[in-house]
């Protein structure tokens, strides 16, 4: 408003202007021309001259003029930095420890020193001298040691699995975009500039590390791969009833199967080959009450077995070998 003001009040005063240039040259006209007409001054025509027409009306306003150039555009302001982001998730729980190794199998202790044989028959009387002393019979001969022991086996128990850490955490996710900059302030007679975006907000703190994984399970009890002599019975002449020195044997043989569940009892009776069938029949009657004895020791059925599991060339008369071995073996 205030520029179109003042090109109006322009306008006025060219109006005014041309106007008195006019009056000025219309008049200096009428003074040459009486000069002519007669030697007299130009002063005695003034009358003749009309009074000067009233001022004209303003002329029409002008054109506006064109805008003025677009000021600077305004200093933008950063807005202010985004909020730190969240702290990232805890980590996954770590994986479960693998199973820990079988155990190893160790040798038994020495089995106790066996009793001794018994005393050997009395030597025959010797025959009367003629004419003299009777002689003394010589003395019987020294009865058989008594068997060794059986080595006592025992699998050691296998080592616990080791422990396994957790794998780290994830990284936490990325804090929020920071909030928009203010509007920069208004250029003079320019256009406005918009504030900067804030800058991001700094990454949130990398999740706490996964709990420890589950102890890995102990490992299997030591392994016995193949059948392995325990214990031996052995049995008076023509007889399959089990001593009863030998009884504290099958409540041992008991007592070990109860702890050791991943072993099971092979029962062998072998006797030499070219043995009578009597002796054979002997051989299986020693089994069968051994076998028995176990059974009502405790030993479950299912983990006994018969055969000829033991050293083909140790077949002997009057004996019945016990042995033992690993149930089932499956490797890792």
């Amino acid at each position: 408003m205030k520029v179109q003001k003042k090109v109006n009040a322009m306008k006025v005063c060219i109006v005014c202007l041309c106007g008195l240039l006019l009056i000025a040259v219309t008049g200096c006209c009428n003074k040459t021309s009486a000069a002519k007409d007669s030697p007299s001054s130009c002063g005695a025509f003034a009358s003749l001259v009309g009074p000067a027409g009233e001022q004209g009306p303003a002329g029409a306003v002008g054109a506006q003029g064109p805008v003025g150039a677009i000021g600077a555009p305004g200093a933008g302001i950063a807005g202010a930095t985004g909020e730190q982001g969240l702290s990232g998730p805890a980590g996954i729980r770590g994986q479960t420890g693998a199973t820990g190794p079988a155990g190893n199998v160790a040798r038994g202790s020495a089995g106790v020193t066996g009793p001794a044989g018994p005393v050997g028959a009395q030597g025959m009387r010797g025959n009367t001298g003629e004419q003299g002393a009777s002689t003394v019979g010589s003395t019987g001969a020294i009865g058989r040691s008594g068997p060794a022991g059986a080595q006592g086996v025992r699998g050691d128990t296998g080592a616990k699995g080791p422990m396994l850490v957790g794998p780290t955490g994830p990284a936490g996710r990325a804090g929020p975009a920071g909030a928009q900059g203010a509007v920069g302030d208004t250029g003079a007679r320019g256009a406005t500039m918009a504030g900067a975006v804030g800058s991001t907000g700094p990454a949130g703190d990398a999740g706490p590390q996964g709990p420890a994984g589950a102890t890995g399970a102990q490992g299997p009890a030591g392994v016995i791969g193949c059948w392995t002599s325990y214990r031996a019975f052995w049995f008076d002449s023509e007889s399959a009833n089990i001593r009863s020195s030998d009884m504290d044997q099958v409540s041992e043989i008991a007592n070990y199967m109860e702890q050791n569940p991943s072993l099971k009892v092979g029962i062998d009776g072998s006797i030499p080959s070219g043995s009578t069938s009597s002796n054979q029949l002997l051989a299986g009657r020693r089994v069968v009450n051994v076998r028995e004895a176990l059974i009502n020791a405790g030993v479950p059925a299912s983990r006994i077995e018969t055969g000829a599991f033991g050293d083909a060339k140790l077949a002997r008369d009057r004996r019945v070998e016990v042995l033992i071995r690993t149930t089932y073996y499956t490797k890792n």
